[in-house]
């Protein structure tokens, strides 16, 4: 299992297969509310991408916004769930934030997911409200920048 910051136009192109996948097929997320402008090489977002036995699997992007890392889209193919793939995901995007300069993430997870993102680190930070008919809520976590 590996991860790893997205530089070309196919590696982006899985990971798009991945939110398709994950996101509009399995959760019912409308295409047009899954893609955004954000959603480019060289852009304001950092895209990473895991790889299962050599497979993309999973993704995930980091936006920095209003001075902290906004952790978004992440997601991974339902067979590979159980692997630990989401707390690589999730680790990779805070080096992200640390080597920006970031000490504050933050994210919308899926309410069902707050345990896993609470056992990373993450405190939960409001009610929970909806986005795209799942119920999500707004969890955060500060970095800390110890040396390497």
């Amino acid at each position: 299992m590996k991860t790893q910051r997205i530089n070309l136009p196919e590696e982006l192109e899985a990971a798009f297969a991945i939110r398709r996948n994950v996101f509009v097929e399995e959760q019912g997320v409308p295409l047009n509310d899954e893609f955004d402008e954000f959603d480019t090489l060289g852009g304001p977002c950092e895209h990473i991408i895991a790889y299962y036995d050599g497979q993309p699997v999973g993704t995930g992007r980091i936006r920095i916004h209003e001075g902290s890392g906004k952790l978004e889209r992440i997601c991974i193919l339902q067979p590979y769930r159980k692997f630990g793939i989401g707390r690589r995901i999730i680790a990779s995007l805070e080096e992200i934030a640390k080597d920006k300069g970031v000490q504050q993430v933050k994210l919308h997870g899926q309410s069902q997911a707050e345990g896993f993102y609470k056992k990373l680190g993450y405190r939960t930070s409001s009610e929970e409200f909806m986005e795209d008919g799942i119920p999500h809520i707004l969890m955060v976590k500060q970095l800390t920048n110890q040396p390497k």
